[in-house]
């Protein structure tokens, strides 16, 4: 005999609860079959507070308010992020049925401005799903350009890390791919044949094809091989806050291994900053920085501009000079990566970086 479940916020019947405690962060990464009217997709939160009623009426509203998160279709990492911040709220004493109460404990939160926004967008949401609205403060954020490490110390976290791990870094390290976007990579976006990886995009970005190297290649088909996942088309099994949570341990050890803090600045999105940055500093061609991040506006991409300008000291480059006389001397040049700088008596000068 199946025990089944009347949800005290929806009212829907239900078998198979999953437990999701409000006391630790929230994994909605699975769902349960639900009967009745307009069968859907639900998570239920707590199924001992459930079936008994002892549930506090601020877990009830962050039920439904995650209930109604998915029926808009937002991402499980989404939802996450937006619960743990109105949680905070909660916990700060504001009531969030009281929009007066999270506008003035929001305003006294220690946090940058960024993440207080935010918390903001989270809360119009809620409010939205409670059909109400308030006026929206807005907070100043504090600009920063982030850190970038050098070559060596990727390599050091990759080299450090458990096989799957340092082959979500690797992955990371050649494509500069969001760390959302290759956790939910699957072997379908995997070309073995011609050796590339299409990116299916986050944030808006448009899709990307890389060519992969043979290490990458290699530790793929690794993986591919070895790993014991239940969907047999994804490439990794563990959700990114796993990821992330074990990344962070193999940087706290080879930071103490190897006596170097700077390790404790990466981040998993850091892979992407280090990737765009180095690269621009090898060709010099913003255009070609956006296109390879997926960008669709390059005021995105300046800060990686500002960024090499700085840590390389771009005048101090070294080139490779060359010259051409005749035209079929200037397309090999031009084929070879090489860019015209100057003509003195009819010769053409070109140079590319070392």
């Amino acid at each position: 005999m199946v025990q089944r479940y009347i949800c005290r916020v929806c009212n829907y019947r239900f078998s198979g609860i999953l437990i999701l405690s409000f006391d630790t962060d929230i994994d909605v990464k699975h769902q349960v079959g639900v009967t009745g009217n307009g069968a859907k997709n639900l998570i239920v939160a707590k199924e001992e507070k459930m079936a008994t009623g002892e549930i506090s009426d601020a877990e009830k509203l962050l039920t439904a308010y995650l209930f109604y998160l998915k029926e808009r279709g937002n991402k499980d990492v989404t939802i996450e992020r937006r619960i743990r911040y109105l949680k905070e709220l909660a916990k700060k004493g504001a009531d969030l049925t009281v929009p007066e109460q999270v506008k003035k404990v929001l305003a006294e939160i220690s946090w940058v401005g960024k993440s207080k926004n935010n918390t903001a967008d989270a809360y119009t949401l809620f409010l939205k799903m409670l059909g109400k609205s308030w006026d929206k403060p807005h907070f100043q954020e504090v600009r920063r350009l982030p850190f970038v490490p050098t070559e060596d110390e990727i390599d050091a976290l990759i080299s450090g890390s458990g096989w799957k791990t340092a082959i979500f870094l690797q992955l990371m390290k050649e494509t500069a791919m969001r760390p959302g976007e290759a956790s939910s990579l699957r072997w379908d976006d995997v070309d073995f044949v011609s050796n590339t990886v299409r990116v299916t995009p986050e944030k808006g970005s448009n899709p990307r094809i890389f060519r992969m190297s043979e290490k990458l290649t290699r530790m793929l088909l690794n993986i591919k091989e070895k790993n014991n996942v239940r969907d047999k088309n994804r490439v990794f099994a563990k959700q990114l806050r796993h990821i992330r949570r074990q990344f962070e341990h193999v940087r706290k050890k080879q930071a103490f291994k190897l006596q170097n803090n700077r390790l404790l600045k990466v981040k998993l999105k850091t892979f992407r900053t280090w990737k765009a940055t180095t690269l621009y500093h090898k060709t010099k061609d913003p255009w070609y920085v956006m296109e390879f991040l997926g960008h669709r506006d390059l005021q995105h991409t300046r800060k990686y501009v500002v960024l090499e300008a700085a840590i390389y000291n771009s005048g101090a480059d070294n080139f490779v000079s060359k010259v051409a006389k005749t035209v079929d001397e200037t397309r090999e040049l031009i084929e070879l990566g090489f860019d015209y700088v100057h003509e003195i008596e009819g010769i053409h000068l070109y140079r590319r970086r070392k």
